[in-house]
């Protein structure tokens, strides 16, 4: 049996094969290839920002808040979605910085509307600019549920601007919408009056 026993334990061994070693070289060539593909993607993104941004270089500088704005009628804190031309929920604005996405405090005054980003550059909208507010659900390539986003539609120079925001509490939306939409009107009726 003793014969029999090392027979079979020497044709078990001759057939099983050691695991294959790893080809490292292969391996990382596949990595770096594969960073370097990112990194071209990357950049060709950035670059792609970048001349969307000289695209849009003929709008003007984004107006500050006036030193004395009011009386706050309205205050929300929330994210700021970004800016697109006006009924084109596709084309974002990336010049004056409008294309960073941040956290937002939005104060509504009587002088107008004025949009406070920490790390990214504010803006205000003065109330003349102001031309109507509505619930969407998407803009520049966020979209959320029906009536997620606040959508405030100004003019900047010669240009319809629709900006995104949503509050960190979403059921402000609708009071925003009435107090812009009637700020509008009341600005609208005296223009009309003179």
């Amino acid at each position: 049996m003793t014969p029999l026993i090392s027979i079979a334990a020497e044709s078990i061994a001759a057939e099983q094969k050691s695991a294959e070693v790893t080809d490292w070289a292969a391996r990382i060539g596949w990595v770096v290839g594969l960073v370097l593909f990112v990194a071209l993607v990357y950049w060709l993104m950035r670059e792609g920002w970048k001349w969307r941004g000289t695209l849009q270089g003929d709008l003007p500088e984004l107006p500050t808040a006036p030193d004395e704005p009011g009386e706050a009628r309205l205050t929300m804190s929330g994210r700021y979605h970004g800016s697109t031309t006006a009924g084109q929920w596709l084309d974002r604005i990336v010049a004056r910085g409008l294309g960073t996405r941040s956290r937002a405090e939005l104060t509504l005054t009587d002088a107008g509307l004025d949009v406070v980003r920490p790390g990214a550059t504010d803006f205000f909208v003065p109330a003349a600019a102001l031309r109507e507010a509505r619930l969407d659900k998407g803009i520049a390539g966020k979209v959320l549920t029906e009536g997620g986003l606040l959508v405030v539609t100004w003019e900047h120079g010669d240009r319809l601007i629709d900006s995104g925001f949503r509050s960190d509490r979403a059921a402000e939306h609708n009071e925003w919408v009435e107090a812009l939409n009637s700020m509008n009107k009341t600005i609208t009726t005296e223009g009309a009056d003179r």
